[in-house]
């Protein structure tokens, strides 16, 4: 295991896990990283370094343990939960300032304390979506036999019954992290491959979240099933990594931290996924933005949601590489930033059920399927051409410009084809 790719296999943190993510405080909480070197470390004369907090948790070299333990001792602070990250070599852990201590004078201390590697403010994240009232409108008939397909106003607008002549995103696998989906869902079965909950709330709830159920519908819905709608990548496998939850009370937005978020982002580095789908959004955060770079260095094509306000000053927008996606709109986008459909869009919902919802979330969904439509035509293909061919195959579309599935795929097999040609002797 490479981080924490199972809540059940890192450390135990000192309270009950359902409530362990949302009881975690972003306005007093800071998170810490050491250096986690796993080889013995070496003994010395008069140390009992070796011997020092046998095994508390999985994972973590017992130098990181002593030096966490001794900057707690040093700065009072109380260790609220604790996980490594391989990936990155360390072992971090959300601590308690001491009652009475600023908590911006205590991480300038601390980032200048030359034991830590990292050292940040717990932050919190959100995703990017909001629910709308069915549209009163004629769509085209549909060409498949699920049922709700001509209202699906993203597979329309990017001629996805088309692309998906050449292509259905066999072979491909997504990473999902966001909330957790219903995996009972019928236009849902054959396609999760597995299930990661990185909050701890249960199977139950894990079921009940909408967010993610969402996403993975536009994604990945089953196609010609005679149920609901036809995801975007009909044959993609999905990797589901709840780091997200729907606080109290209900119907509020879910929620995500940096504790949450950086255990999924380090279980995506052990996985296959080839695309990563981040329908969320939040202030800048170091250490997220050193997993996400791990994960585009190792190739992964990375697909985001621009927040409401249209700026690209946050975590994960303000990561170079990330392609990022915004609702289709007449007005200019910043430069990079890829449109799609994300308003009145129909997806599944928990308890079998299909709503409408909009959202910038909406938005990055369609294009991680696009994304896993043109690896199953080019395995190979990395994030930096796989934007550029979106952006350059872009259409109007009800006077609005953005991405088209079957001009991409379309552009893609062609160049196969005429790349082939010339390699013929």
């Amino acid at each position: 295991m490479a981080g924490c790719a199972h809540l059940d296999s890192g450390p135990v943190p000192p309270r009950d896990q359902a409530s362990e993510a949302s009881a975690l405080d972003s306005q007093r909480d800071i998170v810490i990283a050491v250096e986690n070197p796993l080889a013995p470390a070496p003994t010395r004369a008069g140390s009992n370094l070796l011997g020092y907090a046998a095994a508390r948790s999985y994972g973590a070299g017992r130098q990181a343990l002593f030096t966490l333990d001794a900057l707690k001792r040093h700065y009072g602070l109380r260790e609220v939960a604790a996980w490594p990250i391989k990936p990155l070599g360390v072992y971090c852990a959300v601590l308690q300032p001491p009652p009475g201590v600023s908590r911006d004078e205590l991480i300038a201390s601390l980032a200048a304390d030359k034991r830590v590697q990292l050292v940040q403010p717990l932050q919190n994240f959100s995703v990017y979506s909001s629910n709308e009232p069915a549209p009163d409108r004629n769509a085209p008939a549909p060409r498949y036999n699920d049922p709700y397909i001509d209202l699906q106003r993203g597979f329309i607008a990017t001629d996805a019954a088309a692309a998906q002549i050449r292509a259905q995103g066999k072979g491909v696998e997504v990473a999902i992290v966001d909330t957790g989906v219903d995996t009972a869902h019928p236009d849902l079965r054959g396609r999760i491959h597995d299930v990661h909950d990185l909050v701890g709330g249960g199977t139950a709830a894990f079921n009940r979240d909408s967010h993610g159920t969402e996403v993975a519908g536009i994604i990945a819905a089953n196609s010609n099933n005679r149920l609901g709608i036809a995801g975007m990548a009909p044959k993609t496998k999905l990797n589901i990594y709840k780091a997200c939850w729907y606080p109290q009370p209900s119907g509020a937005s879910a929620q995500c931290n940096s504790f949450t978020l950086a255990k999924a982002l380090a279980a995506v580095v052990d996985s296959h996924a080839r695309i990563i789908n981040l329908s969320l959004g939040g202030p800048s955060d170091p250490l997220l933005r050193r997993l996400l770079e791990q994960l585009l260095h190792q190739g992964r094509i990375v697909i985001a949601a621009m927040p409401p306000d249209g700026r690209l000053a946050g975590f994960p927008a303000d990561v170079p590489g990330v392609i990022v996606v915004r609702t289709s709109s007449s007005a200019s986008a910043p430069p990079g930033v890829l449109n799609a459909p994300g308003d009145d869009i129909l997806t599944t919902q928990p308890g079998n059920g299909y709503d409408f919802t909009s959202g910038s979330s909406m938005a990055a969904a369609h294009v991680s399927g696009m994304a896993a439509l043109l690896l199953s035509l080019s395995p190979n293909l990395d994030a930096r051409s796989t934007h550029e061919l979106m952006r350059r195959t872009s259409k109007s579309s009800d006077g609005l410009l953005q991405v088209n599935a079957d001009a991409a795929v379309s552009a893609l097999a062609n160049a196969g084809k005429t790349s082939r040609r010339v390699a013929r002797p």
